[in-house]
């Protein structure tokens, strides 16, 4: 499938009732055609990987091709360049935790952009080196600790960010890390205590949903049978 016959694809599945729904749940209106996630990915299932049409799709100005690009693009070939271009792009969260979760986390820089953009102050950027964290803990299976402990010590620097995309993100890369392993857990708890200490509304929200999840029963059920194993 090539760029012009996707964008065309793109179009005539347009749902501007849809773009309504998603302006009001935070997603940026501009350039959005309403297409849903399902159709994205039998889009990119049907285009199958390609770097050069990813590069076209996200220069299109167009919402869902952009993350369609972090769909179909070939960590293989993305650059660092790519990713500071694009991250620089990132206008609204979809964008943003798709083409993180999708793309950006496959990459050999994913660990070095997490640490790197989190320390950004630009909302969607900050965003972007969190989203990382919790993708990489969910996908990067042969990944050792100590590569998470090394995060934790960032997202309780940046916890008390009261920007909402940020702190749901800084939250999010937590307890995506303390689900990992029974270890990791009790390195996220003893995070977030520190974290709920801070002088920060934010932060202690953070913490508080955190610990909930981390502390409940079904997640300490299913790292118990982990440890069992």
């Amino acid at each position: 499938m090539q760029y012009r016959e996707i964008i065309e694809l793109l179009k005539s599945l347009s749902n501007p009732k849809a773009v309504e729904g998603m302006a009001r749940f935070g997603i940026n209106p501009r350039g959005t055609l309403g297409v849903s996630i399902p159709n994205l990915r039998k889009i990119a299932k049907a285009a199958e990987k390609d770097h050069e049409i990813a590069s076209q799709l996200w220069k299109s100005g167009i919402h869902e091709a952009s993350i369609l690009a972090g769909f179909i693009d070939d960590p293989a070939l993305v650059t660092l360049e790519q990713m500071e271009k694009w991250v620089s792009d990132f206008d609204s969260w979809d964008v943003c935790d798709q083409v993180c979760s999708n793309l950006f986390d496959k990459t050999p820089f994913a660990y070095e952009k997490a640490v790197e953009w989190a320390g950004r102050q630009e909302e969607f950027v900050k965003r972007a080196g969190f989203v990382l964290m919790a993708a990489l803990a969910i996908h990067d299976k042969a990944a050792g600790d100590n590569e998470f402990k090394k995060l934790l010590s960032v997202i309780k620097r940046e916890a008390s960010d009261v920007r909402n995309f940020v702190k749901k993100a800084v939250n999010w890369a937590l307890r995506q890390i303390g689900k990992r392993n029974a270890r990791l857990n009790g390195l996220a708890v003893k995070t977030a205590a520190e974290i709920q200490k801070l002088q920060s509304r934010s932060a202690r929200w953070i913490a508080a949903d955190a610990i909930r999840e981390l502390e409940s029963e079904a997640v300490q059920r299913r790292l118990g049978k982990e440890r069992k194993k």
